[in-house]
């Protein structure tokens, strides 16, 4: 006999699926994280050299790139994506007229 498994659709946001309180920061963490380490991944660097370019330590590299979010603010994730070669652009748009919050996001081109 089989057990029935529940399924639930996800909102979007992993953060605030499992109730995390800061889940739209997290999530902005999360991606932009994302990036940094997909910038670190194509240029074939080390954490060693990551973290000179970078201006931390490796171990700090570490803990960004297994996810480990607090101790690094937005602000300073948008300075790596700069020191990788990356410009940051902040747009601020009117929300569509629909029944959904406004939200905020990381978007990649």
């Amino acid at each position: 006999m089989s057990k029935e498994i529940k399924v639930q659709s996800s909102s979007g946001n992993i953060f605030a699926d499992i109730g995390l309180a800061t889940s739209d920061e997290l999530l902005i963490k999360a991606e932009l994280v994302r990036q940094i380490s997909d910038l670190i991944a194509a240029r074939n660097l080390t954490q060693t050299e990551a973290a000179k370019l970078l201006g931390i330590d490796q171990p700090k590299i570490s803990a960004l790139l297994r996810g480990k979010l607090s101790g690094f603010s937005t602000e300073r994730l948008f300075r790596f994506l700069n020191a990788l070669g990356s410009d940051v652009e902040i747009r601020v748009i009117p929300k569509p007229q629909s029944n959904s919050q406004a939200q905020t996001r990381v978007v990649s081109v």
